[in-house]
């Protein structure tokens, strides 16, 4: 795991702005503390930086960028691949002659034989840049669930990678111009969506793609892979599995995914809550010989006593297992004490985030440079309720509308609610225009503001526009179904991995296990998993997929860990929120005429119901309250870290 970045000046005869790499390379250095390299074409129109984090092959061997043994070929690398050593042995079988044992010189190797095709073989989290002397062409390429980030910007003269956003702007070559639809794709999901970023002139490279770039300029991204083909292709099978038998392709499946992400030379320990998918893997890292495990759980002393506290029965798990734990308790103070640092860590805006840094914190802390999460289980498995309501709202949302009548009659309810001073929740009021499809209801469902909300918001009404006209939030959507899987189990799990799964918690578990130089690893988030058990799990149309994780394990869950209502790897949000007026610096920029942190109006008009004060506001308002505040210019951090524009309005000032 690491830093990478990049300058390529294909027209133009421009020389590489040596200083400019080294701005977006160092500003990268939590992401590698053990050491950093610079390497340059001898024309001087290539230049690559590196931040080591040193994981596998610890010697200076395994030091990039790196150069084949010609200097033909150059690299540099961020990630894992997982399935190195196999691909090792196949090349050397066939004359090659290594000089580490990194997997990045596997790399250079593989790409030699078999050209850009070669990535189809590669098993792993990964973005790399690639340069090749003989054809005068640059490669970059990403894994097929952007567990790894890659942002590029081209100018038509230059183009420039990094793995994160705010490193390629602090080398000084990149406008500082704001993307329309990166805030307002913020806003509608609260996090960006890939492709977009927060700047005009900045691109996430989407996931299972390459884009090459030569005199010419650039060709792609192209995609060689696709999670919906996959479902796609998982449908085609034969979907009549008897049980035994899937279980059995299951566990073989997981048992292989848990084995190649244990792959290091350093150890690896595991972050562990109360559920299925962290237990399980930590049951299964002891199958496959890992014989001492360090665990990691936050606790809150908000959630003690209640089923949101995962510590006791996390503590029971790792028992059960032998895994040398520790409970890390997190109090209200410490979280404010942290929140500029956390603003600051964050590459792009989110709503999330902030229990991956405290549980990364933790477990560098006691020493671990890798940690296994139980992070995608969800949307492999089926564990949302997404899985359920969403294609029962589509169904019954259909049924209704083919009803004579049924959108004035739903109109009319809505404006007599209105009329007579009711609260009616926005996305109540969406209904109507989004139900209807599984791209409308998503939105819904996952939405942090939906498009009619955002002039209430945003003050630059002009923005808010051409954010929507760009982004097209529902053909957006849409556009992750294709191709589109027949099933609604096939529909849901695609949406969930590439939008949610994709655009929040990958990358939120990267940033905030980078800030702390923690490798995070993501054993059920593997595109090779993937394709085994799609046909088992759509066959059974979602249904008992944490039942057949559990079930993989020859050594079972403790009881209470199995059927347990899920919770999610959560932090006390509401109740923190509610004492924040009293916390500095927020209290001195929040405050509204009447003393309170933000106005009942706004609180009345965020929440589901009709609040008389803002200390009744929920839980999921509250976080609709976050999203909406956190990166304002009004913000207690600085505004220039490139979220938000100057233009957003302070919700917690109007009417003053």
């Amino acid at each position: 795991m690491c830093g990478i970045n990049g300058i390529y000046a294909y027209r133009g005869n421009e020389a590489v702005d040596r200083d400019a790499l080294r701005r977006t390379r160092d500003l990268m250095a939590a992401r590698g503390p053990d050491g950093c390299g610079e390497w340059h074409s001898a024309e001087g129109d290539v230049g690559f930086g590196h931040r080591r984090l040193s994981i596998i092959d610890l010697t200076a061997s395994g030091a990039q960028p790196m150069l084949s043994a010609d200097g033909v070929i150059a690299v540099t690398f961020n990630g894992e691949i997982y399935n190195y050593r196999a691909l090792r042995r196949e090349l050397e079988s066939q004359g090659c002659r290594f000089r580490s044992q990194s997997d990045t010189e596997v790399l250079i190797h593989l790409y030699q034989r078999r050209g850009v095709e070669m990535i189809a073989a590669l098993r792993g989290m990964y973005a790399f840049g690639l340069w090749d002397a003989e054809r005068r062409r640059l490669l970059l390429g990403r894994d097929p669930y952007g567990i790894k980030p890659l942002y590029y910007a081209d100018d038509g003269r230059s183009i420039q990678f990094a793995s994160s956003v705010k490193a390629l702007v602090a080398g000084g070559r990149i406008s500082p111009e704001t993307a329309p639809e990166g805030v307002v794709g913020y806003y509608l999901f609260g996090s960006v969506p890939e492709p977009y970023t927060t700047y005009r002139a900045i691109r996430s490279m989407p996931a299972g793609t390459t884009l090459t770039v030569d005199s010419r300029g650039a060709n792609g991204p192209k995609h060689y892979c696709s999670i919906a083909a996959t479902y796609c292709n998982a449908e085609a099978r034969d979907r009549v599995t008897p049980r035994a038998e899937a279980q059995q392709r299951f566990r073989d499946a997981v048992v292989d995914s848990v084995r190649h992400h244990l792959v290091a030379d350093v150890p690896v320990g595991a972050f562990l809550s109360a559920g299925v998918d962290s237990g399980a893997l930590l049951g299964l890292m002891r199958e496959v010989g890992q014989n001492e495990i360090s665990t990691v759980t936050l606790a809150f002393e908000e959630f003690r006593g209640t089923a949101n506290d995962e510590s006791p029965l996390a503590e029971t798990t790792a028992r059960h297992y032998g895994a040398s734990h520790t409970t890390r308790w997190i109090t209200a103070q410490e979280f404010y004490d942290e929140l500029p640092k956390i603003v600051a860590a964050m590459d792009q805006p989110s709503i999330d985030g902030i229990n991956t840094w405290f549980v990364s914190k933790a477990a560098r802390e006691i020493g671990l440079k890798v940690a296994i999460s139980g992070v995608g289980g969800d949307e492999l498995l089926g564990g949302y309720g997404t899985f359920q309501h969403l294609p029962r709202r589509v169904s019954w949302l259909r049924l209704a509308r083919s009803v004579r009548g049924f959108d004035g009659v739903l109109r009319r309810m809505v404006r007599s609610a209105t009329a007579l001073g009711l609260s009616i929740h926005p996305k109540v009021a969406g209904l109507l225009a989004y139900g209807g499809t599984y791209a409308g209801n998503y939105l819904l469902q996952r939405g942090l503001f939906l498009p009619f909300e955002l002039a209430r918001i945003l003050e630059d009404e002009g923005l808010v526009r051409e954010g929507l006209a760009i982004l097209r939030p529902l053909a957006h959507i849409a556009r992750v179904l294709q191709p589109e899987p027949s099933s609604a189990f096939g529909k849901v799990a695609t949406l969930e991995s590439c939008l949610y799964l994709r655009n929040q918690l990958l990358r939120d578990t990267d940033w905030a296990g980078m800030a702390h130089s923690l490798e995070v690893r993501t054993p059920l988030v593997d595109y090779q998993l993937l394709q085994s058990v799609a046909p088992i799990l759509v066959g059974m149309q979602g249904r008992n997929g944490k039942t057949l994780l559990a079930g993989s394990l020859r050594r079972a869950l403790p009881s209470g860990v199995v059927g347990r209502p899920k919770t999610g790897f959560g932090i006390p949000l509401d109740a923190w929120s509610r004492t924040v007026a009293r916390q500095p610096p927020i209290r001195r920029h929040g405050r509204n005429a009447d003393g309170r942190l933000w106005s009942r109006d706004w609180a009345r008009w965020i929440s589901s119901t009709s609040c008389r004060d803002v200390d009744r506001v929920g839980a999921g308002d509250y976080v609709r309250l976050g999203g909406a505040t956190a990166n304002t210019d009004w913000s207690p951090y600085p505004s220039n870290r490139g979220f938000i524009p100057a233009g957003v309005r302070n919700p917690g000032k109007r009417g003053q």
